[in-house]
Protein backbone atom coordinates (compact mmCIF):
# COMPACT_ATOMS: atom_id res chain seq x y z
CA UNK A 1 0.00 0.00 0.00
CA UNK A 2 2.69 2.47 1.07
CA UNK A 3 4.68 2.05 -2.43
CA UNK A 4 1.65 2.24 -4.31
CA UNK A 5 0.60 5.71 -2.58
CA UNK A 6 4.12 6.49 -3.12
CA UNK A 7 3.98 5.92 -6.92
CA UNK A 8 0.55 8.15 -7.08
CA UNK A 9 2.21 10.94 -5.30
CA UNK A 10 4.81 10.87 -7.75
CA UNK A 11 2.68 10.74 -11.19
CA UNK A 12 0.91 13.68 -9.55
CA UNK A 13 4.10 15.55 -10.82
CA UNK A 14 3.96 15.43 -14.72
CA UNK A 15 0.27 15.75 -14.17
CA UNK A 16 0.42 19.21 -12.25
CA UNK A 17 3.29 20.67 -14.82
CA UNK A 18 1.06 19.43 -17.41
CA UNK A 19 -2.09 21.48 -16.11
CA UNK A 20 0.29 24.46 -15.78
CA UNK A 21 1.38 24.35 -19.25
CA UNK A 22 -2.20 24.42 -20.59
CA UNK A 23 -3.74 26.75 -18.57
CA UNK A 24 -0.78 29.00 -19.32
CA UNK A 25 -1.37 28.06 -22.81
CA UNK A 26 -4.78 29.17 -22.68
CA UNK A 27 -4.19 32.35 -21.41
CA UNK A 28 -1.41 33.06 -23.61
CA UNK A 29 -4.57 32.81 -26.74
CA UNK A 30 -7.52 34.23 -24.73
CA UNK A 31 -8.55 38.02 -26.29
CA UNK A 32 -7.44 40.45 -23.24
CA UNK A 33 -4.37 42.33 -22.16
CA UNK A 34 -3.67 42.15 -18.17
CA UNK A 35 -1.50 45.48 -18.62
CA UNK A 36 -4.78 47.28 -20.60
CA UNK A 37 -6.85 46.28 -17.69
CA UNK A 38 -4.56 47.86 -14.70
CA UNK A 39 -3.56 51.34 -17.10
CA UNK A 40 -7.56 51.78 -18.39
CA UNK A 41 -8.65 52.80 -21.48
CA UNK A 42 -7.11 56.16 -21.72
CA UNK A 43 -3.57 54.96 -21.05
CA UNK A 44 -1.12 55.14 -24.28
CA UNK A 45 0.57 51.82 -26.46
CA UNK A 46 3.95 53.25 -25.35
CA UNK A 47 2.48 53.07 -21.53
CA UNK A 48 0.85 49.59 -22.00
CA UNK A 49 4.15 48.25 -23.78
CA UNK A 50 6.23 49.37 -20.78
CA UNK A 51 4.57 47.89 -18.22
CA UNK A 52 4.18 44.50 -20.13
CA UNK A 53 8.04 44.75 -20.16
CA UNK A 54 8.45 45.46 -16.10
CA UNK A 55 5.70 42.73 -15.90
CA UNK A 56 7.92 40.13 -18.01
CA UNK A 57 4.66 39.20 -20.05
CA UNK A 58 6.40 39.51 -23.66
CA UNK A 59 8.75 37.12 -22.72
CA UNK A 60 8.26 33.51 -24.78
CA UNK A 61 5.75 31.04 -23.18
CA UNK A 62 8.66 28.76 -22.46
CA UNK A 63 10.79 30.99 -20.39
CA UNK A 64 7.70 32.53 -18.57
CA UNK A 65 6.50 28.45 -18.11
CA UNK A 66 9.78 27.68 -16.84
CA UNK A 67 10.33 31.06 -14.33
CA UNK A 68 6.33 30.26 -13.04
CA UNK A 69 6.97 26.27 -12.56
CA UNK A 70 10.65 27.37 -10.24
CA UNK A 71 8.75 29.82 -8.46
CA UNK A 72 6.28 27.55 -7.47
CA UNK A 73 9.03 25.05 -6.43
CA UNK A 74 10.30 27.42 -3.79
CA UNK A 75 6.97 27.86 -2.72
CA UNK A 76 5.97 31.44 -4.62
CA UNK A 77 2.66 31.11 -6.67
CA UNK A 78 3.40 35.15 -7.34
CA UNK A 79 1.55 38.09 -6.76
CA UNK A 80 -1.79 39.33 -7.67
CA UNK A 81 -1.57 42.03 -10.96
CA UNK A 82 -4.64 44.04 -9.37
CA UNK A 83 -4.43 43.61 -5.58
CA UNK A 84 -0.40 43.60 -5.41
CA UNK A 85 -0.38 40.95 -2.81
CA UNK A 86 0.52 37.36 -2.68
CA UNK A 87 -1.40 34.84 -4.37
CA UNK A 88 -0.79 32.22 -1.68
CA UNK A 89 -2.16 34.55 1.25
CA UNK A 90 -5.29 35.81 -0.49
CA UNK A 91 -6.06 32.08 -0.85
CA UNK A 92 -5.79 30.87 2.45
CA UNK A 93 -8.37 33.51 3.32
CA UNK A 94 -10.61 32.58 1.19
CA UNK A 95 -9.59 28.55 1.18
CA UNK A 96 -12.24 27.97 4.70
CA UNK A 97 -15.63 29.49 2.67
CA UNK A 98 -14.60 26.80 -0.51
CA UNK A 99 -13.81 24.01 1.63
CA UNK A 100 -17.38 24.73 4.04
CA UNK A 101 -19.20 25.08 1.10
CA UNK A 102 -18.05 21.81 -0.99
CA UNK A 103 -18.14 19.85 2.46
CA UNK A 104 -21.92 20.86 3.40
CA UNK A 105 -23.13 20.12 -0.02
CA UNK A 106 -21.62 17.02 -0.51
CA UNK A 107 -23.38 15.92 3.03
CA UNK A 108 -26.45 17.53 2.04
CA UNK A 109 -26.04 15.29 -1.38
CA UNK A 110 -25.22 12.48 0.77
CA UNK A 111 -28.29 12.73 3.29
CA UNK A 112 -30.47 12.93 0.61
CA UNK A 113 -28.99 10.44 -1.80
CA UNK A 114 -28.53 7.90 -0.08
CA UNK A 115 -32.09 6.96 1.34
CA UNK A 116 -33.64 8.40 -2.19
CA UNK A 117 -31.68 5.43 -4.06
CA UNK A 118 -32.13 2.89 -1.34
CA UNK A 119 -36.03 3.48 -1.25
CA UNK A 120 -35.82 3.31 -5.25
CA UNK A 121 -34.27 -0.02 -4.98
CA UNK A 122 -36.62 -1.35 -2.67
CA UNK A 123 -39.85 -0.58 -4.35
CA UNK A 124 -38.09 -1.51 -8.01
CA UNK A 125 -40.75 -1.64 -11.04
CA UNK A 126 -43.59 0.42 -8.65
CA UNK A 127 -44.69 3.87 -9.00
CA UNK A 128 -42.86 4.95 -6.02
CA UNK A 129 -39.36 3.76 -8.02
CA UNK A 130 -40.56 5.29 -10.77
CA UNK A 131 -40.72 8.98 -9.16
CA UNK A 132 -37.62 8.38 -7.26
CA UNK A 133 -35.94 7.74 -11.00
CA UNK A 134 -37.81 10.88 -12.44
CA UNK A 135 -36.98 13.06 -9.68
CA UNK A 136 -33.20 12.31 -9.97
CA UNK A 137 -33.54 12.66 -13.92
CA UNK A 138 -34.61 16.36 -13.50
CA UNK A 139 -32.01 16.81 -10.78
CA UNK A 140 -29.07 15.95 -13.03
CA UNK A 141 -30.67 17.38 -15.64
CA UNK A 142 -31.11 20.74 -13.94
CA UNK A 143 -28.59 23.29 -13.78
CA UNK A 144 -27.05 24.12 -10.79
CA UNK A 145 -26.62 28.34 -11.75
CA UNK A 146 -30.70 28.11 -12.69
CA UNK A 147 -31.40 25.76 -9.76
CA UNK A 148 -29.53 28.75 -7.42
CA UNK A 149 -31.70 31.64 -8.91
CA UNK A 150 -34.95 29.79 -8.48
CA UNK A 151 -33.82 29.32 -4.59
CA UNK A 152 -32.91 33.23 -4.39
CA UNK A 153 -36.31 33.93 -6.20
CA UNK A 154 -38.75 31.90 -4.16
CA UNK A 155 -36.50 31.73 -0.44
CA UNK A 156 -34.92 35.00 -0.86
CA UNK A 157 -37.20 37.09 -2.90
CA UNK A 158 -41.07 36.06 -2.29
CA UNK A 159 -40.92 34.42 1.40
CA UNK A 160 -37.67 36.25 2.40
CA UNK A 161 -36.93 33.41 4.72
CA UNK A 162 -33.35 33.51 4.10
CA UNK A 163 -31.09 35.69 2.68
CA UNK A 164 -29.91 35.94 -1.16
CA UNK A 165 -26.32 36.61 -0.92
CA UNK A 166 -23.06 36.68 1.70
CA UNK A 167 -22.84 33.63 4.36
CA UNK A 168 -22.14 36.14 7.67
CA UNK A 169 -24.77 33.84 9.23
CA UNK A 170 -25.63 29.75 9.24
CA UNK A 171 -29.09 31.32 7.28
CA UNK A 172 -26.66 32.36 4.48
CA UNK A 173 -25.20 28.62 3.73
CA UNK A 174 -28.57 26.95 3.49
CA UNK A 175 -28.90 27.99 0.03
CA UNK A 176 -25.99 27.64 -1.37
CA UNK A 177 -25.52 24.33 -0.25
CA UNK A 178 -28.77 23.26 -1.45
CA UNK A 179 -28.19 24.63 -4.64
CA UNK A 180 -24.79 22.46 -4.93
CA UNK A 181 -26.62 19.45 -3.34
CA UNK A 182 -29.29 18.86 -5.63
CA UNK A 183 -27.57 17.27 -8.99
CA UNK A 184 -25.22 15.62 -6.52
CA UNK A 185 -27.92 13.90 -4.97
CA UNK A 186 -29.23 13.28 -8.02
CA UNK A 187 -26.15 11.32 -8.88
CA UNK A 188 -25.63 9.14 -5.49
CA UNK A 189 -29.65 8.23 -5.57
CA UNK A 190 -29.00 6.80 -9.09
CA UNK A 191 -26.19 4.98 -7.75
CA UNK A 192 -27.01 3.85 -4.92
CA UNK A 193 -29.93 2.02 -6.75
CA UNK A 194 -28.40 0.50 -9.32
CA UNK A 195 -25.63 -0.83 -6.58
CA UNK A 196 -28.42 -1.63 -4.57
CA UNK A 197 -30.37 -4.09 -7.22
CA UNK A 198 -27.14 -5.49 -7.99
CA UNK A 199 -26.63 -7.09 -4.63
CA UNK A 200 -29.87 -8.08 -3.22
CA UNK A 201 -30.09 -10.35 -5.77
CA UNK A 202 -26.77 -12.37 -4.43
CA UNK A 203 -27.42 -15.67 -2.59
CA UNK A 204 -26.27 -14.42 0.50
CA UNK A 205 -29.37 -12.16 0.88
CA UNK A 206 -31.46 -14.51 -0.14
CA UNK A 207 -29.80 -16.49 2.70
CA UNK A 208 -30.08 -13.77 4.95
CA UNK A 209 -34.22 -13.55 4.10
CA UNK A 210 -34.25 -17.55 4.67
CA UNK A 211 -33.26 -17.08 7.76
CA UNK A 212 -36.08 -14.94 8.99
CA UNK A 213 -34.46 -11.50 9.28
CA UNK A 214 -36.39 -8.82 8.80
CA UNK A 215 -36.53 -6.90 5.33
CA UNK A 216 -34.85 -3.45 7.35
CA UNK A 217 -31.80 -6.16 8.89
CA UNK A 218 -31.40 -7.54 5.48
CA UNK A 219 -31.12 -3.88 3.28
CA UNK A 220 -29.12 -1.73 5.37
CA UNK A 221 -27.21 -4.58 7.83
CA UNK A 222 -26.42 -6.93 4.93
CA UNK A 223 -27.29 -5.21 1.80
CA UNK A 224 -26.34 -1.51 2.11
CA UNK A 225 -22.95 -2.34 3.67
CA UNK A 226 -21.78 -4.03 0.10
CA UNK A 227 -23.47 -1.77 -2.21
CA UNK A 228 -21.62 1.60 -0.64
CA UNK A 229 -18.39 0.46 -1.26
CA UNK A 230 -18.67 1.86 -4.91
CA UNK A 231 -20.59 4.29 -3.62
CA UNK A 232 -17.76 5.66 -1.84
CA UNK A 233 -15.91 6.25 -4.97
CA UNK A 234 -18.52 8.50 -6.77
CA UNK A 235 -18.89 10.30 -3.61
CA UNK A 236 -15.32 11.11 -3.46
CA UNK A 237 -14.91 12.11 -7.02
CA UNK A 238 -18.10 14.19 -6.25
CA UNK A 239 -16.40 16.06 -3.22
CA UNK A 240 -13.31 16.68 -5.46
CA UNK A 241 -14.88 17.98 -8.25
CA UNK A 242 -17.11 20.04 -6.24
CA UNK A 243 -13.56 22.21 -5.59
CA UNK A 244 -13.56 23.43 -9.07
CA UNK A 245 -17.69 23.36 -9.78
CA UNK A 246 -18.25 25.77 -6.75
CA UNK A 247 -17.22 28.28 -8.61
CA UNK A 248 -20.83 29.71 -10.06
CA UNK A 249 -22.05 28.78 -6.73
CA UNK A 250 -19.67 31.73 -5.32
CA UNK A 251 -20.44 34.09 -7.38
CA UNK A 252 -24.56 33.57 -7.25
CA UNK A 253 -24.23 33.98 -3.67
CA UNK A 254 -21.35 36.46 -3.14
CA UNK A 255 -19.19 33.80 -1.48
CA UNK A 256 -15.93 34.77 -0.79
CA UNK A 257 -14.25 31.68 -1.35
CA UNK A 258 -11.72 30.11 -4.27
CA UNK A 259 -14.10 30.02 -6.95
CA UNK A 260 -15.38 33.76 -6.72
CA UNK A 261 -10.96 34.83 -6.28
CA UNK A 262 -10.52 33.19 -9.41
CA UNK A 263 -13.85 33.98 -11.57
CA UNK A 264 -12.41 37.60 -10.42
CA UNK A 265 -9.05 37.19 -11.74
CA UNK A 266 -10.54 35.61 -14.70
CA UNK A 267 -12.23 39.09 -15.59
CA UNK A 268 -9.35 40.72 -14.63
CA UNK A 269 -6.63 39.12 -16.45
CA UNK A 270 -4.75 38.32 -13.41
CA UNK A 271 -2.05 35.54 -14.91
CA UNK A 272 -1.21 34.53 -11.51
CA UNK A 273 -4.25 34.31 -10.17
CA UNK A 274 -5.39 32.03 -12.45
CA UNK A 275 -2.46 30.03 -13.00
CA UNK A 276 -2.04 29.09 -9.16
CA UNK A 277 -5.65 29.21 -8.34
CA UNK A 278 -6.37 26.31 -11.07
CA UNK A 279 -2.94 24.64 -10.07
CA UNK A 280 -3.56 24.01 -6.54
CA UNK A 281 -7.17 23.02 -7.21
CA UNK A 282 -6.26 20.60 -9.65
CA UNK A 283 -3.96 19.18 -6.70
CA UNK A 284 -6.55 19.22 -4.37
CA UNK A 285 -8.66 17.20 -6.07
CA UNK A 286 -5.94 14.69 -7.25
CA UNK A 287 -5.23 14.15 -3.38
CA UNK A 288 -8.49 14.08 -2.47
CA UNK A 289 -8.80 10.93 -5.20
CA UNK A 290 -6.00 9.18 -3.73
CA UNK A 291 -7.55 9.66 -0.57
CA UNK A 292 -10.62 7.76 -1.82
CA UNK A 293 -8.59 4.89 -3.29
CA UNK A 294 -6.66 4.33 -0.21
CA UNK A 295 -10.26 4.55 1.87
CA UNK A 296 -11.75 2.31 -0.87
CA UNK A 297 -8.48 -0.42 -0.83
CA UNK A 298 -9.58 -0.40 3.59
CA UNK A 299 -13.01 -0.76 3.23
CA UNK A 300 -12.77 -3.32 0.40
CA UNK A 301 -10.92 -6.70 1.35
CA UNK A 302 -10.24 -7.98 -2.14
CA UNK A 303 -8.74 -4.62 -2.53
CA UNK A 304 -6.18 -5.27 0.13
CA UNK A 305 -5.94 -8.47 -0.88
CA UNK A 306 -4.51 -7.46 -4.38
CA UNK A 307 -1.99 -5.27 -2.60
CA UNK A 308 -0.69 -8.08 -0.77
CA UNK A 309 -0.40 -10.10 -3.10
CA UNK A 310 1.56 -7.74 -5.28
CA UNK A 311 4.08 -6.99 -2.35
CA UNK A 312 4.31 -10.54 -1.94
CA UNK A 313 5.27 -11.41 -5.59
CA UNK A 314 7.75 -8.37 -5.69
CA UNK A 315 9.58 -9.77 -2.08
CA UNK A 316 9.66 -13.59 -4.11
CA UNK A 317 11.16 -11.80 -7.40
CA UNK A 318 13.74 -9.74 -5.05
CA UNK A 319 14.80 -13.08 -3.25
CA UNK A 320 15.42 -14.79 -6.31
CA UNK A 321 17.02 -11.91 -7.67
CA UNK A 322 19.41 -12.14 -5.23
CA UNK A 323 19.94 -16.10 -4.92
CA UNK A 324 20.78 -15.49 -9.15
CA UNK A 325 23.21 -12.66 -8.02
CA UNK A 326 25.22 -14.83 -5.12
CA UNK A 327 25.13 -18.20 -7.42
Amino acid sequence: MASYIGKRLLLLIPVLLGIALVVMIIIDITPGDPARMMLGAQATQEQVDALREELQLNDPLPVRYVRYMGNVLRGDFGTSLMSKRPVVKEMMTRFPYTVKLVTLGTLFSVLIGIPLGIFAATHQRTWKDNAAIFISLIAVSMPSFWFALLLIRFFGVHLRWLPISGVDTWKGWVMPCAAMALGLAAIIARQVRSDMLEVIRQDYITTARAKGLSEGKVIYRHALKNAMIPVIMVIGGIFGSSLGGSLITEVIYSIPGLGQYIMTGLNNRDYPVIQSGILIISAMFAVIILLVDVIFALVDPRIRLQYVRKGRRKESKDEEQKKVAAA
